[in-house]
C-alpha cells in the first residue's frame, strides 16, 4: 500500500501565516492601520459598538483610552483592507451575565456591525479574555466562527478549538522579536505555521513603544512564504481546506468549495511536490 502524505499550504503555497488582533476600537488604531498598510500587514479590529465617543467629546489631558465615535471608526475601518469583529455590545464579562443577556451583547454588536460595514460579521475577541462552556454556546448560536482569547503560548500551531483561540504572543512580550527572528528562518517541511499577535493600540502611547510594532512589522514583512491575513480570512481557508474531498487511495481529491487551494503531496518514497487545486476541481495525483 501507498502512504500518501498531505499537508495544507496557504495561498500561493506558503507555509506560514501572520495575523494580528487589537481590541476596543480606540484611536490609536489610526496609527497602527498606517504601519500596517506601510508593510503590507493585515489585522483584525475588535469593536464595541455600544462604547463609542459622542460626537464632539473633548478627553482630559492624558487620557489614554480614548474610543473613537461612531463616525470616525467607519471612516477609518470600511474598506480599509482589515477585519472587524465582535468585541461584544458593552465589554461586560460574558461568563457573569445570564446566558440571555450574554447573547444578547453578542447578537446586538454582530447586528451593529454588521449594518455598518455591509458584510458577513463572524469573528469576535472576549472582552477581558474570560470565557465559560455556556458562553462558547451562546457564539456557536450566534454565527460566531471564532473567538480569541488572552492566552498566549509562545507556539506557532495551527489553532484546534476555534472559539477558545489562543495567540502566539502580546505585543508586550519581552520575547517578541526573539519569535519573529523563529518563525521568520524556520523550515516548514510539513505542519504549516501562524504567528498571532494580539493587545490594544492604545498600549503603544501608554507606553511609549510604537517603535514596537514598526520594528516587528518591518521586520516580519515582504516574506515570500508568509501569508498576511486578517482572522477570518486565515479561519476561511483552514475551514475549506478541511473540505477537501479524498478517494479512499489518495489518488483522487476534489474541492467543493468555492476557494483556490494548495496542499503538500508526496508518497512513501517519491518526491514531493506542491498542489493547487481550483474550486470545483477533481485531480487525479
Amino acid at each position: 500500500m501507498n502512504t500518501l502524505r498531505t499537508f495544507m499550504r496557504f495561498p500561493n503555497g506558503a507555509t506560514k501565516a501572520l495575523t494580528l488582533s487589537y481590541d476596543d476600537g480606540v484611536e490609536q488604531d489610526i496609527k497602527m492601520i498606517e504601519i500596517l498598510n506601510k508593510y503590507g500587514v493585515k489585522a483584525t479590529f475588535n469593536i464595541n459598538s455600544g462604547c463609542y465617543s459622542k460626537e464632539g467629546k473633548v478627553f482630559q489631558p492624558g487620557t489614554i483610552h480614548r474610543r473613537m465615535t461612531h463616525a470616525r471608526a467607519l471612516e477609518l475601518y470600511k474598506d480599509s483592507g482589515h477585519e472587524v469583529a465582535v468585541h461584544t455590545y458593552s465589554h461586560p464579562w460574558l461568563e457573569q451575565l445570564p446566558p440571555a443577556m450574554a447573547a444578547q451583547e453578542v447578537i446586538e454588536d454582530r447586528k451593529n456591525l454588521e449594518a455598518d460595514y455591509g458584510k458577513l460579521i463572524r469573528g469576535m475577541a472576549y472582552p477581558y479574555g474570560t470565557l465559560n462552556d455556556t458562553v462558547v454556546e451562546i457564539l456557536k448560536n450566534s454565527g460566531i466562527v471564532y473567538s480569541r482569547t488572552t492566552v498566549s503560548t509562545g507556539k506557532f500551531d495551527i489553532p484546534t478549538d476555534w472559539l477558545r483561540l489562543p495567540a502566539t504572543c502580546h505585543h508586550n512580550a519581552p520575547n517578541l522579536m526573539e519569535l519573529a527572528e523563529k518563525f521568520v528562518n524556520m523550515k516548514v517541511h510539513e505542519h504549516p505555521k501562524l504567528f498571532y499577535l494580539w493587545g490594544h493600540t492604545y498600549e503603544f502611547e501608554a507606553n511609549n513603544n510604537w517603535n514596537v510594532i514598526e520594528e516587528f512589522c518591518e521586520y516580519i514583512s515582504g516574506k515570500e512564504d508568509i501569508w498576511y491575513a486578517t482572522n477570518i480570512d486565515i479561519y476561511d481557508y483552514i475551514d475549506a481546506y478541511n473540505r477537501l474531498m479524498w478517494s479512499a487511495d489518495g489518488s483522487m481529491v476534489y474541492n467543493p468549495t468555492l476557494v483556490t487551494l494548495w496542499f503538500k503531496f508526496s508518497r512513501r518514497g517519491g518526491s514531493s511536490s506542491v498542489i493547487k487545486i481550483e474550486p470545483g476541481e477533481t485531480l487525479t495525483l
